[in-house]
Protein backbone atom coordinates (compact mmCIF):
# COMPACT_ATOMS: atom_id res chain seq x y z
CA UNK A 1 0.00 0.00 0.00
CA UNK A 2 1.55 3.01 -0.86
CA UNK A 3 2.00 5.91 1.88
CA UNK A 4 0.29 9.00 1.85
CA UNK A 5 0.34 11.94 4.10
CA UNK A 6 -2.91 13.00 3.03
CA UNK A 7 -4.48 9.53 4.57
CA UNK A 8 -2.32 10.55 7.74
CA UNK A 9 -4.84 14.15 7.98
CA UNK A 10 -1.42 16.10 7.81
CA UNK A 11 -1.18 17.15 4.72
CA UNK A 12 -4.00 19.21 2.91
CA UNK A 13 -3.77 19.53 -1.08
CA UNK A 14 -6.18 23.08 -0.88
CA UNK A 15 -4.07 24.45 1.92
CA UNK A 16 -0.20 23.08 1.79
CA UNK A 17 1.28 24.90 4.76
CA UNK A 18 -1.60 24.26 7.16
CA UNK A 19 -0.13 21.98 10.46
CA UNK A 20 3.13 22.08 8.55
CA UNK A 21 5.92 19.91 10.00
CA UNK A 22 8.91 20.58 9.66
CA UNK A 23 12.56 19.81 11.28
CA UNK A 24 14.59 23.02 9.21
CA UNK A 25 16.15 25.30 11.47
CA UNK A 26 15.23 26.32 15.14
CA UNK A 27 12.19 26.54 16.67
CA UNK A 28 10.25 30.07 16.94
CA UNK A 29 12.15 31.77 19.75
CA UNK A 30 9.04 33.12 21.01
CA UNK A 31 8.56 29.39 22.52
CA UNK A 32 11.31 30.27 24.74
CA UNK A 33 10.39 33.20 26.54
CA UNK A 34 9.21 33.61 29.87
CA UNK A 35 5.61 34.60 30.22
CA UNK A 36 7.09 38.30 31.17
CA UNK A 37 9.20 38.44 28.23
CA UNK A 38 6.08 37.75 26.04
CA UNK A 39 3.56 40.06 27.96
CA UNK A 40 5.96 42.92 27.27
CA UNK A 41 7.62 42.45 24.29
CA UNK A 42 7.97 45.46 22.01
CA UNK A 43 7.29 47.58 25.75
CA UNK A 44 10.40 48.22 27.42
CA UNK A 45 11.28 51.23 28.29
CA UNK A 46 15.28 51.17 29.78
CA UNK A 47 17.39 48.87 31.96
CA UNK A 48 19.84 49.39 34.42
CA UNK A 49 22.77 47.44 36.15
CA UNK A 50 22.19 46.95 39.60
CA UNK A 51 25.61 45.69 40.73
CA UNK A 52 28.19 43.67 38.93
CA UNK A 53 26.08 40.88 37.09
CA UNK A 54 22.76 41.80 38.14
CA UNK A 55 20.28 43.90 35.85
CA UNK A 56 16.65 44.79 35.86
CA UNK A 57 14.89 45.38 32.61
CA UNK A 58 11.68 48.12 33.63
CA UNK A 59 8.43 47.74 30.77
CA UNK A 60 6.32 50.57 30.15
CA UNK A 61 3.72 48.23 32.07
CA UNK A 62 5.76 48.45 35.36
CA UNK A 63 6.84 44.98 34.72
CA UNK A 64 10.63 44.17 35.84
CA UNK A 65 12.86 41.66 34.55
CA UNK A 66 16.01 40.76 36.96
CA UNK A 67 19.01 39.02 34.94
CA UNK A 68 21.78 37.52 37.17
CA UNK A 69 25.12 36.72 34.91
CA UNK A 70 27.15 34.04 35.58
CA UNK A 71 30.37 33.72 33.61
CA UNK A 72 30.36 30.06 31.78
CA UNK A 73 32.24 27.96 29.54
CA UNK A 74 31.65 27.77 25.50
CA UNK A 75 32.14 23.68 25.94
CA UNK A 76 29.87 22.37 28.32
CA UNK A 77 30.07 18.92 30.04
CA UNK A 78 26.62 17.49 30.14
CA UNK A 79 26.69 17.40 33.71
CA UNK A 80 26.97 21.19 34.20
CA UNK A 81 24.21 21.75 31.40
CA UNK A 82 22.06 19.32 34.17
CA UNK A 83 23.30 22.24 37.31
CA UNK A 84 22.42 24.92 35.15
CA UNK A 85 18.88 23.50 34.13
CA UNK A 86 18.35 22.51 38.20
CA UNK A 87 19.23 26.20 38.66
CA UNK A 88 16.70 27.64 36.33
CA UNK A 89 13.93 24.76 37.21
CA UNK A 90 14.36 25.96 41.54
CA UNK A 91 14.42 30.09 40.76
CA UNK A 92 13.37 31.01 37.65
CA UNK A 93 10.64 28.46 36.18
CA UNK A 94 12.91 26.78 34.28
CA UNK A 95 14.41 29.63 32.29
CA UNK A 96 17.44 30.65 31.12
CA UNK A 97 19.44 31.86 28.56
CA UNK A 98 23.12 31.92 27.46
CA UNK A 99 24.62 35.18 25.76
CA UNK A 100 27.20 35.16 22.52
CA UNK A 101 29.96 35.29 24.72
CA UNK A 102 29.14 32.39 26.78
CA UNK A 103 27.65 33.93 29.46
CA UNK A 104 24.99 32.40 31.49
CA UNK A 105 21.73 34.38 32.44
CA UNK A 106 19.09 33.71 34.51
CA UNK A 107 16.11 35.83 34.75
CA UNK A 108 13.89 36.58 37.54
CA UNK A 109 10.45 38.67 38.37
CA UNK A 110 11.50 39.96 41.91
CA UNK A 111 14.61 41.23 44.08
CA UNK A 112 13.69 38.28 46.96
CA UNK A 113 14.54 35.77 44.08
CA UNK A 114 17.68 37.60 42.86
CA UNK A 115 19.36 37.31 46.87
CA UNK A 116 18.17 33.79 46.98
CA UNK A 117 19.51 33.33 43.32
CA UNK A 118 22.46 34.88 44.69
CA UNK A 119 23.47 32.78 47.27
CA UNK A 120 22.92 30.08 45.63
CA UNK A 121 25.37 30.64 43.16
CA UNK A 122 28.17 31.95 44.87
CA UNK A 123 27.86 28.87 47.03
CA UNK A 124 28.45 26.20 44.37
CA UNK A 125 32.43 25.66 43.88
CA UNK A 126 34.35 23.50 42.09
CA UNK A 127 36.61 21.00 44.54
CA UNK A 128 39.56 23.33 43.80
CA UNK A 129 37.25 25.76 45.42
CA UNK A 130 37.10 28.49 42.60
CA UNK A 131 33.54 29.28 41.89
CA UNK A 132 31.36 27.16 39.33
CA UNK A 133 28.87 30.29 38.11
CA UNK A 134 30.63 33.78 39.25
CA UNK A 135 28.15 36.57 39.09
CA UNK A 136 29.91 39.68 36.89
CA UNK A 137 30.55 40.16 33.15
CA UNK A 138 28.15 43.80 32.86
CA UNK A 139 28.89 47.25 32.93
CA UNK A 140 32.97 48.92 33.08
CA UNK A 141 34.24 45.56 33.00
CA UNK A 142 35.72 42.82 31.67
CA UNK A 143 32.97 40.60 30.69
CA UNK A 144 33.64 36.88 29.15
CA UNK A 145 35.95 35.93 26.03
CA UNK A 146 34.07 35.00 22.80
CA UNK A 147 36.50 32.16 21.33
CA UNK A 148 36.68 29.35 18.67
CA UNK A 149 37.10 26.16 19.29
CA UNK A 150 40.69 25.35 19.33
CA UNK A 151 42.24 22.17 19.19
CA UNK A 152 39.01 20.08 20.79
CA UNK A 153 37.32 20.45 17.79
CA UNK A 154 39.18 22.02 15.05
CA UNK A 155 42.00 20.73 12.37
CA UNK A 156 43.82 24.27 12.06
CA UNK A 157 44.82 26.04 15.11
CA UNK A 158 47.78 27.53 15.63
CA UNK A 159 46.85 27.54 19.42
CA UNK A 160 44.37 26.50 21.66
CA UNK A 161 41.11 28.01 22.87
CA UNK A 162 39.50 26.68 26.08
CA UNK A 163 42.77 26.59 28.22
CA UNK A 164 43.80 29.94 26.80
CA UNK A 165 40.97 31.54 27.88
CA UNK A 166 40.89 29.58 31.23
CA UNK A 167 44.07 31.06 31.99
CA UNK A 168 43.66 34.99 30.65
CA UNK A 169 40.46 34.75 32.83
CA UNK A 170 41.97 33.36 35.96
CA UNK A 171 43.52 36.94 36.02
CA UNK A 172 41.33 38.91 35.00
CA UNK A 173 39.08 37.14 37.52
CA UNK A 174 38.73 40.65 39.70
CA UNK A 175 37.77 42.72 36.38
CA UNK A 176 35.07 40.33 35.83
CA UNK A 177 33.26 40.92 39.40
CA UNK A 178 33.52 44.44 39.35
CA UNK A 179 32.97 47.41 37.23
CA UNK A 180 36.14 49.46 37.92
CA UNK A 181 37.27 50.15 33.85
CA UNK A 182 37.16 53.29 32.22
CA UNK A 183 34.42 51.71 30.51
CA UNK A 184 33.37 47.50 29.13
CA UNK A 185 36.67 46.01 27.84
CA UNK A 186 35.65 43.42 25.11
CA UNK A 187 38.09 40.57 24.92
CA UNK A 188 38.41 37.79 22.19
CA UNK A 189 40.00 34.65 20.93
CA UNK A 190 40.81 33.08 17.83
CA UNK A 191 42.73 30.21 17.40
CA UNK A 192 44.25 31.08 13.90
CA UNK A 193 44.24 33.55 11.10
CA UNK A 194 40.55 31.82 9.55
CA UNK A 195 39.32 33.79 12.83
CA UNK A 196 35.74 32.40 13.35
CA UNK A 197 36.45 34.12 16.77
CA UNK A 198 36.19 37.37 14.96
CA UNK A 199 38.75 38.85 17.06
CA UNK A 200 39.43 41.81 14.41
CA UNK A 201 36.89 44.64 16.63
CA UNK A 202 37.64 43.97 19.94
CA UNK A 203 39.47 46.17 22.79
CA UNK A 204 41.70 43.11 23.09
CA UNK A 205 41.82 39.87 21.06
CA UNK A 206 44.37 36.79 20.73
CA UNK A 207 45.22 35.18 17.67
CA UNK A 208 46.76 31.64 17.04
CA UNK A 209 49.37 32.52 14.23
CA UNK A 210 50.83 29.96 11.60
CA UNK A 211 54.15 31.22 11.03
CA UNK A 212 55.24 28.24 8.32
CA UNK A 213 53.72 27.32 5.51
CA UNK A 214 52.33 23.63 5.20
CA UNK A 215 54.41 20.77 5.21
CA UNK A 216 53.54 18.64 2.06
CA UNK A 217 54.03 14.77 2.32
CA UNK A 218 55.38 13.71 -0.87
CA UNK A 219 54.83 9.33 -0.35
CA UNK A 220 51.05 10.03 0.27
CA UNK A 221 49.59 13.49 -0.94
CA UNK A 222 48.38 11.14 -4.43
CA UNK A 223 46.92 8.58 -2.93
CA UNK A 224 45.03 10.32 -0.07
CA UNK A 225 43.75 13.65 -1.85
CA UNK A 226 42.39 15.33 -4.82
CA UNK A 227 45.34 17.30 -6.06
CA UNK A 228 43.20 19.60 -8.09
CA UNK A 229 41.15 20.52 -5.36
CA UNK A 230 43.75 21.26 -3.16
CA UNK A 231 45.45 23.63 -5.97
CA UNK A 232 42.10 25.21 -6.48
CA UNK A 233 41.56 25.62 -2.37
CA UNK A 234 44.42 28.07 -1.96
CA UNK A 235 43.67 31.87 -2.07
CA UNK A 236 46.29 33.02 -2.83
CA UNK A 237 47.10 30.68 -5.36
CA UNK A 238 50.33 29.28 -3.10
CA UNK A 239 49.99 26.11 -4.87
CA UNK A 240 50.74 24.56 -7.86
CA UNK A 241 51.54 21.02 -9.35
CA UNK A 242 54.73 19.07 -8.91
CA UNK A 243 56.49 15.74 -9.67
CA UNK A 244 58.99 13.97 -7.06
CA UNK A 245 62.34 12.74 -8.31
CA UNK A 246 60.48 9.09 -8.51
CA UNK A 247 57.63 10.82 -10.82
CA UNK A 248 55.14 10.62 -8.49
CA UNK A 249 52.38 13.31 -8.54
CA UNK A 250 52.63 16.13 -5.64
CA UNK A 251 52.56 19.69 -4.94
CA UNK A 252 55.03 22.88 -3.75
CA UNK A 253 54.27 25.83 -1.84
CA UNK A 254 55.13 29.45 -3.15
CA UNK A 255 56.33 30.22 0.39
CA UNK A 256 56.23 34.02 0.08
CA UNK A 257 52.92 33.70 -0.77
CA UNK A 258 51.36 31.90 1.82
CA UNK A 259 49.19 33.15 4.07
CA UNK A 260 48.68 30.23 6.49
CA UNK A 261 45.11 29.74 6.51
CA UNK A 262 44.96 26.08 6.08
CA UNK A 263 42.11 25.94 3.57
CA UNK A 264 44.87 23.03 1.62
CA UNK A 265 45.05 21.10 4.86
CA UNK A 266 40.82 21.09 4.92
CA UNK A 267 40.59 19.82 1.78
CA UNK A 268 43.72 17.69 1.94
CA UNK A 269 45.28 15.90 4.79
CA UNK A 270 49.02 15.24 3.39
CA UNK A 271 49.69 19.24 3.99
CA UNK A 272 49.75 19.39 8.24
CA UNK A 273 49.96 23.12 8.68
CA UNK A 274 50.49 22.99 12.76
CA UNK A 275 54.02 23.18 13.78
CA UNK A 276 55.25 23.05 17.29
CA UNK A 277 58.07 25.91 16.76
CA UNK A 278 56.57 27.72 14.33
CA UNK A 279 53.17 28.18 15.92
CA UNK A 280 51.97 30.99 18.72
CA UNK A 281 50.29 33.54 19.68
CA UNK A 282 49.11 37.33 18.15
CA UNK A 283 48.01 40.12 20.40
CA UNK A 284 45.68 43.02 18.57
CA UNK A 285 44.42 45.84 20.37
CA UNK A 286 42.17 48.55 20.02
CA UNK A 287 39.45 47.54 17.68
CA UNK A 288 35.72 48.03 18.76
CA UNK A 289 31.65 47.88 16.58
CA UNK A 290 30.41 50.76 18.94
CA UNK A 291 29.60 54.04 17.25
CA UNK A 292 30.02 55.98 20.18
CA UNK A 293 32.93 58.66 20.85
CA UNK A 294 34.24 57.77 17.68
CA UNK A 295 33.43 55.42 15.17
CA UNK A 296 34.33 51.63 14.76
CA UNK A 297 37.47 49.99 14.49
CA UNK A 298 39.53 47.77 13.82
CA UNK A 299 42.06 45.83 15.96
CA UNK A 300 45.79 46.58 15.42
CA UNK A 301 48.58 44.26 15.95
CA UNK A 302 50.66 45.40 18.85
CA UNK A 303 52.19 41.77 19.79
CA UNK A 304 53.52 39.99 16.92
CA UNK A 305 54.25 36.60 18.26
CA UNK A 306 54.47 34.98 21.21
CA UNK A 307 55.19 31.52 21.91
CA UNK A 308 52.83 28.57 22.93
CA UNK A 309 53.65 27.95 26.63
CA UNK A 310 50.82 25.36 27.16
CA UNK A 311 48.82 25.31 29.31
CA UNK A 312 48.41 29.10 31.37
CA UNK A 313 50.53 30.77 28.54
CA UNK A 314 52.34 32.72 31.34
CA UNK A 315 53.69 35.49 28.14
CA UNK A 316 50.26 36.04 26.79
CA UNK A 317 48.72 36.58 30.13
CA UNK A 318 51.40 39.18 31.19
CA UNK A 319 50.65 40.83 27.89
CA UNK A 320 47.12 41.04 28.22
CA UNK A 321 47.44 41.84 32.06
CA UNK A 322 50.11 45.24 30.96
CA UNK A 323 47.47 46.33 28.35
CA UNK A 324 44.60 45.69 31.08
CA UNK A 325 46.16 47.86 33.86
CA UNK A 326 47.76 50.53 31.92
CA UNK A 327 44.31 51.31 30.21
CA UNK A 328 42.70 51.03 33.69
CA UNK A 329 45.02 53.59 35.22
CA UNK A 330 45.00 56.49 32.37
CA UNK A 331 41.83 56.24 30.36
CA UNK A 332 39.28 59.06 31.00
CA UNK A 333 35.72 57.52 31.91
CA UNK A 334 33.39 55.84 29.07
CA UNK A 335 36.88 55.61 26.72
CA UNK A 336 37.16 52.69 25.03
CA UNK A 337 40.70 51.30 24.65
CA UNK A 338 41.15 52.15 20.95
CA UNK A 339 39.81 55.83 21.79
CA UNK A 340 42.50 55.84 24.56
CA UNK A 341 45.21 54.87 22.35
CA UNK A 342 44.44 57.31 19.53
CA UNK A 343 44.05 60.21 21.85
CA UNK A 344 47.64 59.51 23.79
CA UNK A 345 49.36 58.42 20.15
CA UNK A 346 49.96 54.65 19.84
CA UNK A 347 53.70 55.44 20.65
CA UNK A 348 52.13 56.25 24.00
CA UNK A 349 50.39 53.17 24.01
CA UNK A 350 53.56 50.89 23.39
CA UNK A 351 55.55 53.18 26.04
CA UNK A 352 52.49 52.88 28.98
CA UNK A 353 52.20 49.33 28.33
CA UNK A 354 55.82 48.61 28.30
CA UNK A 355 55.38 46.75 24.99
CA UNK A 356 58.21 47.05 22.33
CA UNK A 357 57.61 48.15 18.83
CA UNK A 358 59.48 46.59 15.84
CA UNK A 359 58.94 46.67 12.07
CA UNK A 360 56.70 43.91 12.35
CA UNK A 361 53.71 46.10 13.42
CA UNK A 362 54.24 48.06 10.67
CA UNK A 363 50.92 47.72 8.23
CA UNK A 364 52.24 46.13 4.48
CA UNK A 365 48.96 44.61 3.44
CA UNK A 366 48.85 44.97 0.09
CA UNK A 367 45.35 45.85 -0.40
CA UNK A 368 45.21 48.43 2.84
CA UNK A 369 43.97 51.29 0.40
CA UNK A 370 41.00 49.04 -0.17
CA UNK A 371 40.09 49.15 4.09
CA UNK A 372 40.48 52.83 4.37
CA UNK A 373 37.70 54.60 5.76
CA UNK A 374 35.48 51.68 5.76
CA UNK A 375 33.18 52.26 9.07
CA UNK A 376 29.30 52.79 9.32
CA UNK A 377 29.50 56.38 9.26
CA UNK A 378 31.44 56.68 6.96
CA UNK A 379 29.03 54.84 4.76
CA UNK A 380 25.92 55.86 6.04
CA UNK A 381 27.18 59.72 5.22
CA UNK A 382 28.37 59.14 1.71
CA UNK A 383 24.59 57.53 1.19
CA UNK A 384 23.30 60.65 2.71
CA UNK A 385 25.19 62.76 0.80
CA UNK A 386 24.20 60.82 -2.68
CA UNK A 387 20.57 60.96 -1.72
CA UNK A 388 21.40 64.60 -1.49
CA UNK A 389 22.84 65.48 -4.52
CA UNK A 390 20.42 63.46 -6.35
CA UNK A 391 17.52 65.64 -4.94
CA UNK A 392 19.38 68.63 -5.97
CA UNK A 393 20.67 69.26 -2.63
CA UNK A 394 24.43 69.23 -2.82
CA UNK A 395 25.55 71.08 -5.86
Amino acid sequence: MAFSLERLGKYNPEKPTENRITDIGPRHFWEFFPPVIKNNYGKWLYHEILEPGILVHVSETGDKVYTVRCGGCRFMTAENIREICDIADKYCDGYVRFTTRNNIEFLVDSLEKVEALKKDLLSRKHVSGSYKFPIGGTGAGVTNIVHTQGYIHCHTPATDASSMVKAVMDELFDYFTSMTLPAHVRISMACCLNMCGAVHCSDIALLGYHRKPPIVDDEVIEAICEIPLAIAACPVGAISPDKTASGKRTVKIKKERCMFCGNCYTMCPALPLSDKEGDGVTILAGGKLSNRISEPKFSKVVVPWLPNNFPRYPEVVQAVKKILTAYASDARKYERLGDWAERIGWEKFFEKCDLPFTEHLLDDYRLAYDTYRTSTQFKFTEAAWAVSRAAGGID
